[in-house]
């Protein structure tokens, strides 16, 4: 499969050429790719990527190095408000000419002259996603029971609840006005 050098996320290292040492630095704005995160937080499809790159020969292939900056869009993973943020994300990449044997299987390739960053960028970015975003470091989170978010109400409180296999003995209770009055009832006694 050859890679589309109209897209994006694809580069032409001609202007490198084969010569070890030679250094090209490139800045791109490009379009986020689908599913570039995780359930709760990601990077928007088709939102703007800032990449700072350098692209340097060396003698196995071109080594991409740099920075890629995202605005962040997501859900705090305890209370479920919306969340955003920027994030920057280092990433580096040695993509080997077609023909080298160096690294085999799990390097990159260049497809002649064009390498594609698609991958690269995914990696870096949802690897520095954090794990468990949230709001706010001390973020209460929601109620167990009715969903109620505890931040706006931090004394949310519900009546004590009654384990379901014991309900039907709460009509053998008294309530303290019925209790009042049997005791009163076997004072006079």
């Amino acid at each position: 499969m050859r890679l589309d050098p109209r897209s994006p996320l694809v580069i032409n290292t001609h202007e490198l050429g084969r010569r070890p040492g030679s250094m090209r630095t490139l800045e791109l704005t490009v379009p986020a790719p689908a599913d570039l995160g995780s359930e709760l937080i990601g990077v928007p499809e088709a939102s703007l990527i800032e990449l700072d790159l350098r692209l340097e020969a060396v003698m196995e292939g071109v080594l991409v190095s740099g920075t890629a900056r995202a605005t962040l869009a997501g859900e705090c993973g305890r209370c479920l408000e919306p969340l955003g943020g920027d994030l920057d994300a280092t990433l580096q990449e040695l993509y080997v000419y077609p023909e080298s044997d160096a690294g085999e299987d799990e390097a990159s390739r260049l497809d002649g002259e064009f390498l594609d960053l698609e991958p690269v960028v995914r990696d870096a970015v949802v690897l520095a996603l954090p794990y468990q975003p949230v709001c706010a470091p001390d973020c209460l989170g929601l109620c167990l029971e009715c969903g109620a978010r505890l931040a706006d109400d931090p004394d949310h409180k519900h009546e004590e609840s009654i384990d379901p296999r014991w309900a039907a003995l709460t009509s053998l209770t008294v309530n303290d006005a019925d209790a009042a009055s049997i005791v009163a009832g076997r004072d006079e006694e």
